[in-house]
């Protein structure tokens, strides 16, 4: 069996995810390709992600593949996670991740409508209620806010109750109409690094529909890029990327004739059969990266790049704070300061050389942001401390 060591997943990173200078890329949309999708559960990190890979962007570019040109759009998918995927990886996500999620929330919502005693079929109120939002919608070309929305369809304009301490009101019935690609987040009327967008038709937004795969052929083309994308991965990687099951994971690898390799902590991991060449190493680099970059949730099994410093870059809930990078490991965190200019802080020592490559992608971010201080609900323990950073070795 063909053995992968950590060094070589630590280049193969550096070079798919276009993190390594001499592989950066030069768009929105080949950032994207690199990382199979993009993390889109906070605005900032799309943008954030796509200014880590390239050498110059603005967040005007990042805008143009969103709203006008479209070749990137927003979809609930694995693990009820808002992404941005290609525009061709649709057709594959739809009827297999998003169609998932939908199920599930459409059981969750089901129980939830028929226990707060807003009917007694929840199935049905549900799918009265997507059928309004859709009608509500047809009459608006340029579509409308949640708010509006809401306001519109008075059975929607609730707040039901769902497990302890947690409820939900009208923007779940939207969330439930984007897992099933029904609607979608549309032009956004706030600034880049704010979410405020105006929902609209898919059809309407994309125009006619693509033929969508199976379920089985979806699962298996997104199994295909994410492996050339994080490759290699274990199965539990995949299982939790997806958020399926094993049986799913397993027969995507199978039809794809993935190959077995060995990993340096005795697991075993899966490349695709055209991949098993080494990737030479790409050099000294350094990356800061936002809250939720695919690359640092692109794994189950992180230690190879994160080392012992998972519970200082991780939140409760398992969502990733601001990471800065050295040769494909993390070695600290990012912040900025009460003028917005970016600060790294580092968990360990590392050499004057990294420090310098360091401080030259903070001052790289701080001058991108002009100012613009990014907003976060995810903010890592590492992230919240006000310990000195460790200096250089």
């Amino acid at each position: 069996m063909k053995h992968v060591s950590d060094d070589e997943r630590r280049a193969r990173l550096a070079v798919r995810h276009a993190l390594a200078p001499a592989f950066r890329v030069d768009s929105p949309e080949a950032v994207t390709r690199a990382m199979t999708s993009l993390h889109a559960t906070e605005p900032p990190t799309v943008y954030l992600s796509c200014w880590a890979r390239t050498g110059l962007l603005e967040p005007a570019d990042v805008d143009r593949a969103l709203y006008d040109d479209r070749t990137l759009v927003k979809q609930l998918a694995m693990r009820r996670t808002l992404f941005v995927f290609p525009r061709d990886l649709l057709p594959a996500v739809w009827p297999s991740a998003s169609a998932r999620v939908a199920a599930n929330e459409r059981a969750r919502m089901a129980k939830d409508v028929v226990k707060a005693g807003l009917a007694a079929d929840g199935n049905d109120w549900l799918d009265r209620a997507r059928s309004e939002v859709l009608a509500a919608l047809a009459d608006a070309p340029d579509g409308r806010a949640a708010l509006e929305i809401r306001q519109t369809i008075p059975m929607i304009d609730v707040r039901v109750a769902a497990s302890p301490g947690e409820s939900w009101s009208a923007s779940r019935v939207l969330t439930h109409l984007g897992a099933t690609g029904d609607i979608v987040r549309g032009v956004n009327t706030a600034r880049w690094h704010t979410s405020r967008p105006r929902w609209t038709l898919m059809r309407r937004w994309l125009g006619e529909a693509p033929a969508l795969a199976t379920a089985a052929d979806g699962y298996h083309e997104i199994v295909r890029r994410w492996l050339h994308t994080f490759g290699p991965g274990t199965e539990a990687d995949l299982v939790w990327w997806l958020g399926s099951t094993k049986t799913v994971v397993r027969a995507a690898l199978a039809e794809l004739d993935a190959v077995p390799v060995s990993l340096d902590q005795g697991d075993t991991g899966w490349l695709l059969p055209d991949d098993l060449d080494e990737v030479a190493d790409p050099g000294p680099w350094a990356a800061l990266l936002p809250v939720l970059d695919p690359t640092v949730m692109g794994w189950r099994g992180r230690d190879f790049y994160l080392g012992p410093h998972r519970e200082r870059l991780f939140d409760s809930r398992g969502n990733a704070g601001t990471t800065a990078w050295v040769d494909g490991r993390v070695v600290g965190c990012w912040v900025q300061d009460d003028t917005g200019a970016v600060q790294v802080r580092l968990l360990e020592q590392v050499t004057d050389q990294a420090r310098r490559a360091l401080d030259g992608e903070a001052s790289r971010l701080t001058e991108w942001l002009r100012g613009v201080r990014v907003p976060t609900v995810y903010s890592s323990p590492a992230m919240r401390s006000e310990s000195p950073a460790t200096s250089a070795a």
